[in-house]
Parts: C-alpha cells; sequence; structure tokens
C-alpha cells in the first residue's frame, strides 16, 4: 500500500508597487549624493549611539527604488545577512545597490570585518547579476566610499 504524505507549504507571492514614475526618482551618480541622501533618510537621533545598516536600491539608470533598513545593532556592529539584502534587491527588482552602516565614534575607516562583509558581498553580488556600487560609512557630517578608497 502506497503512503501519500502531505505537507502544508506557504504560498509565496512577489509584488512591486512604485508610487510613481520613475523618470520623478533620484538618480545617483556619485557617493557624495548618495550620502545625501542617505543621510536624508538616517535617525539622526540613533546615528551616534547605535550602529545602523541600510541599503539603496536602484535601478538599471541609476534611478532610486527605495532605501531599505537593513539591521540595528550596538554600539560597535550590526548585521548585513548576505540573503536578507538580496531577497530585498531582488523582489525590488534592483539591478544595483549601495550599502551604507554608520560608526557612532565618527570614524570612517572601514574595519577589517567592514571589508571582508563587503568583499562578500560583492561576490554574491555578482552571481546574481547585480552590482554593488559602494559601501558607505557615514557619520552625521562625513562619509568614506569604500569604492572610491579602492577598499574593494
Amino acid at each position: 500500500m502506497e503512503q501519500t504524505e502531505f505537507f502544508n507549504v506557504a504560498e509565496v507571492q512577489l509584488s512591486y508597487k512604485p508610487h510613481f514614475k520613475a523618470q520623478e526618482r533620484p538618480q545617483i551618480a556619485s557617493a557624495k549624493q548618495a550620502y545625501q541622501l542617505l543621510i536624508d533618510n538616517w535617525d539622526k537621533s540613533l546615528i551616534n549611539y547605535l550602529e545602523q545598516a541600510k541599503m539603496i536600491l536602484l535601478n538599471r539608470n541609476n534611478r532610486v527604488l527605495g532605501i531599505v533598513n537593513l539591521s540595528h545593532g550596538g554600539s560597535a556592529s550590526t548585521v548585513m545577512d548576505t540573503r536578507v539584502v538580496f531577497a530585498i534587491a531582488l523582489k525590488s527588482t534592483a539591478t544595483s545597490i549601495i550599502l551604507a552602516h554608520n560608526h557612532p565614534s565618527g570614524n570612517v575607516k572601514p574595519s577589517s570585518e567592514d571589508i571582508r562583509v563587503t568583499k562578500k558581498l560583492k561576490e554574491a553580488a555578482k552571481l546574481l547579476d547585480i552590482e554593488l556600487h559602494d559601501h558607505l560609512i557615514i557619520t552625521d557630517n562625513n562619509y568614506l566610499s569604500m569604492a572610491e578608497e579602492v577598499y574593494v
């Protein structure tokens, strides 16, 4: 007698609902522009207190699809989970991304862990045909572009 197994599975739905035209979205052409967009959307009450990670999602013309809060950490670290980063990027149909996190210490120099994580994410992005344009380390009045400084 053959036994049939049944599994409960969740339905997965993908949706993307832009509320305005592509040409109305900001276009990012430099690390400075990315920093300004991020700092304008950062929680200023936490920037000098807790590390936070965010991601800018971009289309083929480097127009902003959205800004995503990836994580909140402690005073010395936060997490950029590879699976979460790319699940969000793929769902939004982003063709490129810019990562960012703040250093509450005010020092914009990347740690060895910042460099390691960025390289890992850059390699993962290549497999998915998503370009990792940059990883910014920001403070309330300064930033460092890991791409411009050739850390990755």
